[in-house]
């Protein structure tokens, strides 16, 4: 098995113990995510993707991390110390889900990342640097619901300027003029305005006196 490619992510803060992350190819067909570069009290080691281990609530069986102080979906309260020790009696919190099983594969990938590492850290300084690692999550915004109350713009009849439709919380929508900024419409089609026939006449004078009909 040979490492064809190794991509760095580095951290922004450099006072962290997390360096950066990275991602392996293995013989140019199988690649191997998010494995993260620390530095520790010896010098920068290589550390495995993983996830957090947890268990289940005995009330409702809902799963929790090994830290949780209370159940997320009951709330009753759980031993802060049940997390189940290694060999050197640290509390286990994860579990690998991808990692060599003999020393010469860990040392091979130790040294080929740490040495792309400290390339990338070079690299870094150079005018017009450019991270090539994949993070698929990094520019993700989440897309507003299409019921908020946001501002839709719309351009009139002759493109010139734009109209802002805003909708209230009684239902009327308003209309705003882009460049004088006023209200043309205050009224939505499921609101109309009263029609004349309905609206109040002024008091009509008897024809033949002074009196009011």
């Amino acid at each position: 098995m040979e490492i064809t490619e190794v991509r760095i992510k580095l951290m922004e803060d450099s006072g962290e113990r997390l360096c950066a992350f990275c991602s392996i190819t293995l013989d140019s067909c199988f690649v191997i995510r998010d494995l993260k570069i620390i530095q520790g009290s010896k010098g920068a080691f290589v550390a495995m993707p993983s996830r957090k281990l947890t268990d289940r609530c005995p009330k409702c069986h809902f799963k929790n991390h090994l830290r949780a102080t209370f159940c997320n979906q009951c709330g009753v309260r759980l031993r802060s110390e049940r997390a189940p020790k290694d060999d050197d009696g640290r509390a286990k919190l994860y579990a690998d889900i991808a990692h060599p099983i003999n020393s010469e594969c860990r040392d091979m990938i130790q040294q080929s990342v740490i040495a792309a590492y400290e390339e990338e850290l070079v690299r870094a300084q150079q005018e017009g640097y450019i991270c090539t690692y994949d993070d698929f999550e990094e520019d993700r915004y989440a897309v507003l619901d299409g019921n908020e109350d946001t501002p839709q713009r719309s351009n009139d009849t002759h493109g010139n300027r734009s109209t802002m439709q805003m909708e209230t919380e009684d239902g009327k929508i308003h209309r705003v003029d882009s460049q004088s900024k006023h209200e043309s419409n205050a009224s939505s089609s499921r609101e109309r305005a009263p029609s004349d026939a309905m609206s109040p006449q002024p008091p009509r004078r008897d024809a033949f006196g002074d009196g009011i009909i």
